[in-house]
């Protein structure tokens, strides 16, 4: 594609003759520039990528697409536009054929279930027949696609090549966790959203890098709403924020909830445990339609979950029958995922809680199903949300039986400075251990719960990788789990073995 063709959607200015440029690839990291690239230099809360274009033209890049004059010498050809971010999702539909034009997109924005509701809402399509695509915290899947990523909602030209996978793929509808960052941020922008949905907002992400106040991050998410042309839009009823976020939103408007009279609500809530699985069952009433539904994951939260998945579900025209039996097909990877392991009589469980709402949320509906003894494995992140520790203490302490905190993604901050934090905070007299590797943390959790415990190992959730210092290693929790539960299990075995010989 010729750099003019890519640039037409945007406004911009040149002194340099871009006519016959060939553009093979868009890059915003200079370590994937070459000779066919065009390098957008990108500004963020902690680098400036006009400081990397001159690594960029050293690997080849002869193209940039800049806010300001940048150190590149005058063989490049320099374009100038007032927002680098904005212009990347502009110039990245166009580059893949604008494939975005092809789907229809469902936005989800929350603070918390963002992806529970998501996974849920992709089973209900599935069950329905209908191809859909998801992309958030939990990766990217469509039919015959999987992949990683790095940000719960990717950046613009990331999602675009998405996009036109999916489209390639004969994807029609493709769910999205949208993050504030990401509204904050343009990687949204210039999107129409079908119909999108909001969770609940409670404070989070609050830091010098992420959002300065949680007036910015609600209005970010607000942004949702109010800007990306939805047709429909699902919203909490029960949540207090509710009325301010869907304020000044054209489309059609449905809340759900549990306590407050809405259009779907939940009746007759319980909760049930078998063979090791908790889970909740309610009864979903929606107007006249009123029908049965079984979640594998326990807990209010998952009918809040559940309710908002089937509002919109509804809205493309889905039955409840297949609308319950997409919710029941449903085991969202780490989110309150029950693992099972060779240990039947305790239960273990993965949950991405990583704040004081959804880890006081966690405990107290592991709280609810009785458990002998409620052991509560967690950390916190590294370098922000110093907040977030005190936090995290203090709920663990007031609701676990017993608190093992160690390491989740520390980055560059040393791990024990974290736990020593975090453990400070702790309630007085409050039972805990501090374990600084993750991976030994859980060894001992496993090794050490009794029949009738129940371990929350919070935090990781669906991550597969630990982030110590700036390398990425691989950490999979749930195979760990079941590791050193397989070792625990073939240990007594092989003891009461040798009993019986003796």
């Amino acid at each position: 594609m010729k750099l003019y063709e890519l640039l037409s959607g945007i406004q911009y200015e040149t002194s340099s003759d871009i006519t016959d440029i060939e553009i093979k690839n868009i890059c915003y990291d200079s370590r994937k520039a070459d000779a066919g690239s065009v390098f957008v230099a990108l500004r963020g809360a902690s680098t400036d990528g006009h400081k990397f274009a001159l690594s960029a033209y050293e690997n080849g890049c002869r193209c940039f697409l800049l806010e300001s004059l940048a150190d590149i010498p005058d063989d490049a050809a320099a374009v100038y536009t007032d927002n680098t971010r904005a212009a990347l999702g502009v110039i990245s539909r166009t580059f893949f054929g604008h494939p975005e034009r092809e789907l229809r997109l469902i936005g989800i924005t929350g603070t918390k279930g963002k992806t529970t509701t998501a996974l849920m809402l992709c089973s209900i399509f599935s069950s329905a027949g209908v191809k859909c695509g998801y992309i958030g915290s939990n990766g990217v899947e469509y039919p015959g696609g999987s992949f990683a990523t790095g940000n719960t909602t990717p950046e613009s030209y990331e999602l675009a090549g998405y996009f036109r996978q999916m489209v390639d793929a004969g994807v029609t509808h493709v769910v999205l966790e949208v993050s504030s960052q990401a509204l904050f941020n343009y990687r949204v922008d210039g999107l129409t959203f079908d119909s999108c949905a909001f969770t609940n907002l409670s404070r989070d992400h609050i830091s010098p890098k992420e959002h300065p106040t949680f007036e910015h991050y609600r209005d970010s998410k607000k942004r949702l709403f109010t800007d990306f042309s939805a047709r429909f839009v699902a919203y909490s009823a029960d949540d207090e924020h509710s009325r301010y976020m869907i304020e000044g939103c054209g489309a059609l408007c449905r809340g759900f909830g549990i306590e407050e009279k809405t259009d779907v609500t939940a009746e007759n809530i319980r909760l049930y445990s078998d063979s090791g699985r908790l889970g909740v069952c309610f009864t979903a009433c929606d107007g006249e339609k009123k029908y049965e539904i079984k979640l594998r994951t326990p807990g209010e939260f998952s009918v809040y979950n559940a309710l908002c998945a089937a509002t919109v579900a509804d809205w493309y025209g889905i039955a409840p029958s297949v609308i319950a039996e997409g919710l029941e097909n449903c085991s969202p990877k780490g989110r309150f995922e029950v693992v099972e392991t060779s240990l039947s009589n305790v239960v273990f469980i993965i949950d991405y809680a990583h704040n004081e709402m959804s880890l006081r949320h966690a405990l107290s509906v592991i709280r609810k199903y009785s458990p002998r003894r409620l052991i509560c494995v967690f950390g916190s992140v590294g370098e922000r949300t110093q907040e977030r520790r005190e936090e995290l203490a203090r709920v663990s302490g007031e609701l676990a039986d017993l608190s093992v905190i160690t390491s989740d993604n520390p980055g560059l901050e040393p791990p024990e400075d974290i736990i020593e934090e975090i453990a400070s905070h702790l309630p007085a007299g409050a039972p805990h251990l501090c374990i600084t590797r993750r991976e030994d943390a859980v060894r001992f959790a496993v090794e050490n719960a009794s029949d009738g415990d129940v371990v929350l190992f919070a935090g990781k959730g669906h991550e597969n990788y630990q982030l110590i210092g700036r390398e990425k290693r691989p950490f999979r929790e749930r195979e760990l789990i079941v590791r050193f539960a397989e070792e625990r299990s073939r240990h007594a075995f092989l003891q009461k073995s040798d009993k019986h010989l003796v």
